[in-house]
């Protein structure tokens, strides 16, 4: 599934949702599917800057993918995060960098997150790009 698919699926998966109280437990449920993360990743450097609940984010390389993996203390921030780890995960670094998370905008999430949440969101967003631009420079040096 290209990431232009996935970003189609869940904005067709978030407007089949009558109202934000659907759309927040489907939120938590995204977040309760995420597998859990091992303690031994949940140390202050996979840490999440920005964010008010406590997210933890790790990523590795397969055949020039980056897969993220992570976990949270908060349920609601647990499901944003396994959002955007299924949005970004399985993707070269390059895909990544160039393609922001639009349906953010197109379900009308901005508007129904918290300025913290919202500021959590995008801190995620960030450190995933982060680690690509990482990767791209390590496969980069790598293939000279």
């Amino acid at each position: 599934m290209t990431i232009e698919e996935k970003q189609d699926r869940i904005i067709r998966e978030f407007q089949a949702l009558s109202d934000w109280q659907e759309r927040y437990k489907h939120i938590i449920k995204m977040g309760q599917k995420l597998p859990p993360l091992d303690d031994k990743y949940k140390v202050e450097e996979n840490l999440v800057r920005g964010c008010q609940s406590q997210v933890w984010l790790t990523t590795d390389t397969e055949d020039q993918k980056v897969i993220f993996n992570a976990d949270s203390d908060a349920a609601i921030t647990k499901g944003l995060v396994a959002m955007m780890v299924n949005f970004y995960s399985h993707e070269e670094p390059d895909t990544i960098l160039t393609h922001n998370p639009e349906f953010i905008k197109k379900i009308g999430m901005q508007e129904h997150l918290s300025p913290t949440r919202s500021n959590g969101l995008a801190s995620m967003i960030k450190q995933m790009k982060i680690y690509a631009m990482a990767y791209k420079a390590k496969m980069a040096g790598q293939s000279e």
